[in-house]
């Protein structure tokens, strides 16, 4: 990595990243600190399924941008923890005074089709990828606020906007979040606070092997083709409230759309919306995706298919 203090609107932007050890974060935190950015990097450096700690993933990345001439130090508190959360926040107004940039990335798997899963590790994946989420956000909000600048990246998934099976935990966690968004882009917009989402289409750990196999279709979907997408959301010009779709040189933006409907008068039985059911539904949509991995496969296509434009 060579580090290029070139004047880029990240330049100078302290940012902390959950989960920024590894994978996607890992690639976040890198490409964040090769465009001058001062960067925290949070990680456990657990297993996929949070259940131990098996090395210093902060630590070494946190190294990595050292030796190339960048600023970032490792912070190691749980996302699930209040106490940590807070711990590193004051870590980071300690060191750099402010805060300008929050990426929340730190997820878990524990999958297993619902009638056999156990209801604590959905629990458990909740508290990771969205109250986890929540509270980071949570706890830089004011003082993103207070100086009139701020950007948070929430995480989500294919899978919470169009379900997987064995993931009803990961999949709630993952819906959740554009809820949050919508509220935090509403309420931070006359601060300058803009919050979206990313939706990484990305050969990872939590996804090779579930939804891509290791082999050609992996290499198409690095990590690093994620971050050009979450480096927009936050920078100077970002948008505010968009949930952005983006992997393999792919982007695309999702929105939840409603039909026109029809109006059945103020006392309407059950019969009458069964009658009117084809007028209530009707409506012209861009993509419906039947489940979250047919994203994967629609933006695997769209590089075959679509020619590149500049």
């Amino acid at each position: 990595m060579t580090l290029a203090f070139n004047g880029d609107d990240h330049a100078g932007r302290v940012a902390i990243i959950t989960g920024g050890g590894r994978g996607l974060g890992r690639t976040y935190a890198l490409a964040l600190a090769e465009r001058g950015a001062h960067v925290v990097v949070n990680d456990l450096g657990s297993s996929v399924d949070g259940a131990d700690s098996t090395d210093d993933a902060a630590g070494a990345v946190a190294a990595a941008i050292q030796a190339a001439g960048g600023t970032a130090i490792a912070n190691y508190a749980s996302v699930t923890d209040p106490v940590g959360v807070q711990s590193m926040v004051d870590e980071t107004l300690d060191r750099f005074g402010r805060i300008d940039i929050l990426i929340n990335n730190a997820g878990i798997l524990r999958d297993r089709s619902f009638h056999k899963v156990d209801i604590d590790d959905i629990l458990t994946v909740l508290d990771v990828h969205l109250t986890g989420s929540l509270r980071c956000s949570h706890a830089v909000w004011p003082f993103m606020r207070e100086q009139g600048y701020g950007r948070i990246v929430l995480t989500s998934s294919q899978n919470g906007t169009y379900g997987n099976f064995g993931q009803a935990g990961y999949a709630t966690a993952k819906a959740g979040m554009l809820g949050l968004m919508k509220v935090l882009a509403i309420e931070g917009e006359s601060k300058n606070v803009r919050t979206n989402t990313i939706v990484p289409v990305a050969s990872s750990r939590m996804t090779l092997g579930t939804i891509v196999d290791d082999g050609p279709d992996s290499d198409r979907l690095p990590p690093e083709a994620v971050a050009a997408g979450v480096l927009y959301l936050v920078g100077n010009d970002a948008p505010n409230g968009t949930i952005l779709n983006a992997g393999g040189g792919c982007f695309s933006v999702t929105e939840v759309p409603e039909t026109h409907g029809a109006f059945l008068g103020l006392d309407p039985t059950p019969e009458d919306v069964r009658a009117r059911w084809d007028e209530i539904t009707a409506g012209g949509y861009v993509d419906v995706l039947p489940n979250g991995p047919a994203q994967f496969a629609k933006f695997l296509d769209m590089q075959t298919k679509e020619p590149i434009t500049r």
